[in-house]
């Protein structure tokens, strides 16, 4: 008898189950409206048809990530039209500075590039590149916490990211790397890329934002003259750089309380000067 009762219950679950399972098939097939954008269907709401107009005020930042698809669409139409990918890393820095630094240093950079331009939009920070072998380990490999790409890996998502820009219709991609090791995928990827498409768009790689040499020589006219190295992989003008987005990524107070708020002789402790070398 049991058993009678749990067939007839099974078989009761599966005539529900079927008219719901053919409901949603049906929804799949339906014929794509050529309206439709914003993650929807045009004819289930007027938000997700191309041509609705945004319905709130301009986003005030230069981040695509931080935008709606609506913000996009009406900056591109603005004019907006270069989009900057960049490149950081997830290495270590000695016993001051977080392992994600030259991702911090983009944060600010990036976003005060696009707004100095005035029609850029920053893509997200590629966070990820080549670091050395995974196994066997080398160069930053070899310290914990580290994360590596293959060379091949890392020009992948770089030309899958500006392919996509380029298909939402950004007419200028630019690639500017924040490590040594970013530089030659960047440069390989921009020129393949420039043949493929015959240069529409336009993608360039910007070699000379990494140049911390003249940034360094331009803060000397600042006054932010340094002293004997400590020989970390560290130094005032990226920890200032740092500073600007976020103090603990360079355990400002920390160190401040430890006496240790210093590096290359230079010293940090003072906030209100160290911020405005920072903002320099």
């Amino acid at each position: 008898m049991k058993k009678v009762f749990a067939i007839g219950v099974v078989l009761a679950a599966t005539a529900l189950v079927a008219p719901l399972s053919q409901a949603a098939g049906q929804r799949q097939q339906r014929t794509p409206d050529p309206r439709t954008m914003g993650g929807g269907d045009c004819r289930d709401n007027v938000y997700n048809c191309v041509n609705t107009p945004n319905p709130l005020p301009t986003a005030n930042t230069v981040w695509l990530e931080e935008m709606t698809w609506m913000d996009v669409r009406d900056a591109l139409a603005a004019g907006k039209t270069t989009a900057i990918i960049s490149t950081g890393g997830i290495e270590p820095n000695g016993p001051w500075l977080v392992t994600g630094k030259h991702n911090y240093v983009l944060r600010a950079n990036c976003e005060a590039i696009a707004r100095e331009l005035g029609n850029a939009i920053c893509a997200p920070i590629i966070k990820l590149v080549p670091e050395g072998s995974i196994e066997p380990q080398t160069s930053h490999m070899t310290s914990p916490g580290t994360i590596s790409m293959r060379q091949e890996t890392f020009e992948a998502v770089l030309t899958d990211v500006a392919h996509s820009l380029k298909m939402h219709g950004f007419q200028n991609i630019i690639f500017i790397g924040d490590s040594g090791g970013n530089q030659s995928g960047q440069r390989a990827v921009a020129e393949k890329l420039n043949t493929e498409w015959e240069a529409s768009p336009v993608v360039a790689h910007v070699q000379e934002y990494y140049d911390y040499g003249s940034v360094g020589s331009y803060m000397e006219g600042k006054g932010l003259v340094g002293g004997e190295r400590d020989n970390l992989h560290d130094d005032p003008v990226i920890s200032l750089n740092m500073m600007i987005t976020d103090p603990s990524s360079i355990r400002y107070d920390e160190r401040v309380d430890a006496g240790l708020a210093s590096i290359n002789g230079v010293a940090l402790d003072d906030r209100v000067q160290a911020l405005e070398w920072a903002r320099q």
